[in-house]
């Protein structure tokens, strides 16, 4: 069975089309192909990291320009997964920015599961 290209990693080298937001050394800014609400952007390290505990120096610089790039700009949900049962579907480490405001009717993206409460943090 042939490996999939990872899409990301064709982003960061410039094969794939794709809404650049912002760019440091080590991470991107894109939009996502479904945006969930106007302002919504994944920040996704240049390097190849399968998700944040691949490669911790790694993801730690990643969510530095995450900070950077919406500090000061109001409410955000920042939410990244590892691994397929916790809703990962690219395996390359990117980080949702999904900007919030009271009432937006946006639910949060888990809930426990159990009588069907969320659960916040």
């Amino acid at each position: 069975m042939t490996e999939q290209p990872c899409p990301f990693c064709e982003i960061v080298a410039g094969l794939a089309p794709a809404e650049i937001v912002e760019e440091w050394p080590e991470a991107l800014a894109i939009v996502p192909l479904n945006p969930v609400v106007e302002g919504h952007v994944l920040v996704l390290p240049r390097e190849h990291v399968r998700d944040f505990v691949d490669h911790p120096a790694v993801s730690a610089a990643t969510m530095r320009c995450a900070a950077e790039l919406v500090a000061g700009l109001g409410s955000y949900n920042l939410i990244t997964s590892k691994g397929r049962a916790a809703t990962q579907s690219v395996f390359h480490l990117h980080l949702h920015l999904v900007p919030r405001a009271v009432d937006d009717g946006l639910a949060l993206p888990w809930y426990s599961g159990r009588g069907g409460k969320q659960v916040h943090s």
